[in-house]
């Protein structure tokens, strides 16, 4: 029989045909994007609804910073979530916290007042911090060195968060739009309780993937750790003392737009340690540099696909025809269509990756063939914008379309981006890089929301033509830098 050391190192075959702890994390991660993916259908949505129906009555750019802010901060705190990990207490274990985190997040935005709204925004960032790079870092760990399953094995993990992501938007937005916005946040509350109680019932499966750091802290560096948080949490306190004293003009947009430059800094900062400190060898340094390739392509790609959340779901609230035999259906609905494009797709791509192993693009050609897809999602809708401004409802079928073309470029990109990252990132700060991953997500995140508050400012036309040039524009550059990005991954494949 199989030791559980080598059955987290490619022998265990319990869950067709992959470890069976790849199970308990898929459904982990499915009912975490359940979660997620619910509250997201409506937060905007939920945000710039009036007071009278419900909402919170911001204005259109108002909606759009909190939004971006939130997002963005949610992937950002997959760093110190990664870090602290790694470090401290083990990906495992972050899982667990992650998900009582998110939990309690959820059903803060169910009671009413503001202060409990922007209270539970905060549970469900530093939940999801801890969460999201661990239990993606854990899929990794449970297959050996060469593994050739392992990019089929996040696909399929991938799937999982796609299940989720398709079941959250009928259930909670159906819920949020129809009956009570705030009861559609405890049905994605629900879903994260799920997951948490099927996590604490089949962890075992796990066996030792995950379970103790990488590396432990030393004293200096939890008293550092220690020392960074509370500075931060200091500094944010004092930002908002002195905005309720008045002595600066605190608003969600001067908010978000800062945080703009902190993603910026602390991407600099990432990555100047990665590629100039002291401790890494000259092939981590390499892999770091073609690390940060993958990263800038990585931001490009979510600017243009989180959009879903927020200018495209405004744009299937305001500018299209959901009608269906005279039912009109929440515009919220359409957040499942890329899941379910994803779920078709996923085995298929999972399948081509190993039929194509000997012969398989490389990870920056297929990031250039994502943000391809990408950037010709938000082409075709330039057409239904210029329509959509002469005052005419547009056919749901232009959003079915682009969510078709962004799920291909996801597909090329996401569960490709995730493994990379496992087999680029020194061992002893897996879970941190993992968080870089999702810091490029963040940054990504930032800009979507940044878009919807153009989204009455700037014409539609304009708005998604300058996503569209973008994004064909960072895939050709990727194009011709490959070859040297490959040379600089240094034999990882």
């Amino acid at each position: 029989m199989a030791t559980r050391t080598e059955a987290n190192r490619g022998y265990d075959t319990g869950f067709f045909g992959h470890p069976r702890g790849l199970a308990t994390l898929f459904f982990t991660e499915m009912w975490e994007r359940f979660s997620y993916y619910g509250m997201r259908a409506i937060l905007i949505l939920y945000m710039v609804a009036p007071v009278s129906a419900g909402g919170l009555g911001f204005s259109v750019p108002k909606g759009g910073a909190v939004y971006g802010f939130y997002t963005a901060l949610v992937y950002l705190m997959n760093l110190p979530g990664g870090w602290l990990a790694d470090r401290i207490i083990g990906q495992q274990r972050a899982v667990l916290y992650g998900a009582i985190l998110i939990s309690a997040g959820e059903f803060c935005l169910v009671a009413p007042g503001l202060p409990m709204f922007y209270v539970g925004l905060a549970l469900l960032m530093l939940g999801t911090g801890l969460l999201k790079p661990n239990v993606s870092t854990i899929v990794g760990q449970l297959y050996g060195a060469g593994d050739a399953r392992r990019d089929s094995g996040f696909s399929i993990f991938y799937m999982g968060i796609n299940v989720g992501a398709l079941i959250s938007p009928l259930i909670c937005g159906y819920i949020g739009e129809r009956i009570s916005w705030r009861l559609g946040f405890g049905a994605a509350g629900v879903g994260m309780l799920a997951g948490l109680i099927q996590y604490a019932l089949s962890g075992k499966y796990l066996g030792t993937a995950g379970r103790e750091p990488g590396a432990r802290a030393t004293p200096a560096q939890k008293r550092n750790g220690l020392l960074a948080g509370l500075g931060s949490a200091a500094a944010l306190a004092l930002i908002a003392a002195l905005g309720r004293a008045g002595m600066i003009n605190l608003t969600a947009e001067l908010i978000s737009d800062a945080l703009g430059w902190v993603l910026l800094a602390i991407s600099a900062a990432v990555f100047a340690w990665l590629i100039f400190g002291r401790g890494w060898s000259a092939i981590e340094r390499k892999r770091a540099v073609a690390t940060l390739v993958i990263f800038a392509a990585s931001a490009i790609f979510w600017a243009a696909y989180e959009q879903a959340g927020s200018s495209l779901n405004l744009f299937a609230e305001r500018n299209t025809d959901r009608h269906v035999f005279g039912w009109e259906f929440p515009a919220s609905w359409f957040q499942f269509v890329q899941p379910v494009f994803v779920i078709a797709l996923a085995p298929v791509f999972a399948w081509l990756w190993i039929a194509l192993r000997h012969r398989e693009p490389s990870v920056p050609a297929k990031f250039s063939w994502g943000l391809l897809l990408g950037g010709l999602a938000f082409a075709i809708l330039v057409p239904a914008a210029a329509f959509s401004l002469a005052g005419k409802l547009v056919s749901p079928w232009w959003l079915t379309g682009t969510y078709f073309l962004q799920t291909l470029g996801e597909l090329c990109l996401s569960p490709v981006g995730l493994s990379a990252m496992t087999k680029l990132a020194p061992q002893r700060v897996a879970g941190f890089m993992m968080g870089v991953w999702f810091l490029s997500v963040s940054i990504g995140d930032w800009t979507a929301g940044k878009a919807a508050s153009l989204y009455e400012s700037m014409p539609l036309t304009e708005l998604f033509g300058v996503v569209a040039t973008v994004s064909v524009a960072a895939a050709v550059v990727l194009a011709l830098v490959t070859r040297p990005t490959v040379r600089l991954m240094s034999g990882v494949k």
